[in-house]
């Protein structure tokens, strides 16, 4: 089978196991992004891809082929770090070459894959300057052009954009992703940063301590997160939990403060759940304004009062740091870019929206 496999991986240092049995498929030609709090595993889950990291048990496969005890060199991998590691005293020539010459590679082979993967990044115009001479945007795109022209089967990310600023990491969003495009080859990329799973991935996996919570396209983990880590993690701002109790009349949903109808979708799976305390999820921007033109409320919005502390005007949207019946909750409404900071009252939640936890286990009810 092509692309990349992990049977039964495992990792112990000493007597701790930081990755339990561990099997993931990422298909050829497939953007997986492995996602998850820092510790959780992810990275230490790459570098076992890349070779840097033995395993302790199980089995990796790259294109089909078994490279479990393979080195890195014999893996068909090209690797891209957290930090650029450029080489100062090189122009970016010199660095995007190191690998190619290191390995004997005609020199006419050289140059012409140099100037394919600095025309792909937009970079030709740059092979003559040394890294002290480029911005961090350009330096990043330096260390990618050093792993393409290895034109490797599989490339790996370890959160290449981390050192950068917050709109050079957009950017550099957008080049991975029109890159993946172009190159059409397996990447896995990890980050602790859930924008650029959203983002970039064609797959999400999700970790948390060594085990891998969901995998999933981000509209899968995003419309039906499979527990409350999932839930809470995948979202931005992230999802509000308050504890809360199923009633039959319905049926509905209550806790302190409020009171709301579940959605058909959720009435049959709450019929036969073993309790009737749950914790109810809510996300931020499920909720919304009372219309003000006269106009008709769609059927799913129910009524929310809620405590505002904090309105953020961020143009077209307000982040809001309220509470319901005491919790502290945010919401982000959408009121034009002309609305005067938002104030304590009756707001609308979209009904269609909830989720439902289970108590004990965490698990979504669905």
């Amino acid at each position: 089978m092509s692309g990349v496999q992990l049977v039964d991986v495992t990792k112990s240092f000493g007597a701790v196991n930081v990755i339990p049995p561990l099997n993931l498929s990422f298909a050829e030609g497939e953007f997986v992004v492995i996602v998850g709090p820092s510790g959780c595993g992810k990275s230490t889950t790459l570098r076992m891809i890349a070779g840097l990291e033995p395993v302790t048990s199980g089995a990796i496969q790259i294109a089909g082929k078994d490279v479990t005890w393979a080195r890195p060199k014999e893996r068909d991998i090209a690797m891209v770090f957290q930090s650029y590691a450029l080489y100062p005293h090189m122009d970016v020539a010199g660095n995007m070459s190191f690998a190619l010459r290191l390995a004997g590679t005609p020199k006419d082979e050289v140059r012409r894959r140099v100037h394919a993967a600095a025309e792909m990044l937009e970079l030709t115009e740059y092979l003559e300057r040394r890294p002290k001479d480029l911005s961090g945007g350009q330096r990043q795109r330096v260390a990618m052009g050093r792993a393409i022209v290895r034109d490797a089967y599989c490339f790996l990310f370890d959160e290449p954009l981390s050192n950068l600023d917050a709109k050079l990491r957009a950017t550099m969003r957008t080049e991975l992703a029109i890159l993946h495009r172009k190159l059409d080859r397996t990447m896995v990329y990890v980050t602790h940063d859930q924008i650029e799973a959203m983002t970039m991935a064609d797959r999400i996996v999700i970790m948390e301590k060594g085990h891998v919570q969901q995998v999933g396209t981000p509209r899968e983990v995003y419309n039906s997160p499979r527990n409350l880590f999932v839930a809470g993690f995948i979202g931005s701002p992230s999802m509000n939990f308050l504890d809360a109790e199923l009633r039959a009349d319905g049926p509905r949903v209550t806790g302190q403060g409020f009171d709301l109808p579940l959605p058909p979708r959720l009435r049959e799976a709450v019929d036969g759940h073993r309790s009737r305390q749950v914790i109810v999820g809510l996300r931020p921007e499920h909720f919304a304004a009372p219309r003000t033109d006269g106009g008709t409320e769609a059927s799913s919005l129910a009524p929310v009062d809620l405590g505002v502390k904090v309105a953020e005007y961020i143009g077209s949207s307000q982040f809001l740091a309220a509470d319901i019946g005491g919790r502290q909750i945010s919401a982000a409404i959408e009121v034009g870019p002309d609305s005067a900071p938002l104030t304590s009252g009756t707001y609308l939640f979209d009904t269609n929206r909830i989720y439902l936890f289970d108590e004990t286990t965490g698990d979504a009810i669905t």
